[in-house]
């Protein structure tokens, strides 16, 4: 039982390991640490990211999917955005301590996957590229990038995809990245889960 400013928090009923991984990665303090940050914010009105969690984890769970891949997308879920607590938003960014960069490097111990590390690492990415092309207005710069991306993801374009979808169909996030990425990126299966719009947060 963890504990937080408003209570004991049992992170194995609200997160329900399945693997020898994921219940060693409840055990570990500095892991712990990350999943209890977190107040009520924009896209994540839950707060703490084990909440956030929670729902990649119910998304991941209405999909229709094979074992393994079903497994791999609730390993990325657990570490994606535990390391926030520890991230360095200041300006100029140093994106060498993105969250994403420093689950990597958490994990790299654990993991001999490449392809897992790597969406671990850019799971924010096709959001950050999005927001380049519509937010900043700048599509030129977006272009060579979303390339590097799909170049980067290679055969597991549709793993990352997934996760994608569980993650962005959660709190009160904006749907606007998710669609353009389905529209720009056409190798990709979108599955019926998301067409008929039945991943819902919880």
């Amino acid at each position: 039982m963890q504990q937080t400013d408003t209570g004991p928090v049992n992170l194995s009923a609200a997160l329900t390991p399945e693997t020898h991984l994921e219940r060693h990665l409840l055990s570990d303090p500095v892991f712990v640490e990350g999943l209890l940050w977190g107040v009520p914010r924009y896209g994540h009105p839950e707060g703490e990211v084990y909440k956030h969690i929670r729902e990649v984890l119910a998304n991941v769970g209405k999909l229709n999917i094979p074992d393994q891949v079903r497994k791999d997308l609730r390993l990325i879920a657990y570490v994606h955005d535990t390391f926030k607590y520890l991230e360095d938003k200041r300006e100029p960014r140093d994106w060498s301590k993105h969250h994403g960069m420093l689950a990597r490097r958490y994990m790299e111990p654990f993991l001999d996957k490449e392809h897992l590390l790597d969406i671990i690492e850019l799971h924010d990415e096709a959001y950050y590229i999005w927001r380049e092309a519509f937010t900043h207005r700048k599509p030129d710069a977006a272009k060579p990038r979303l390339r590097n991306l799909l170049d980067k993801l290679g055969d597991n374009l549709q793993l990352f995809y997934l996760f994608f979808v569980c993650d962005t169909m959660t709190g009160d996030k904006i749907l606007s990245p998710l669609n353009w990425f389905e529209q720009v990126v056409p190798e990709i299966h979108i599955p019926e889960i998301r067409l008929n719009g039945n991943i819902k947060p919880v």
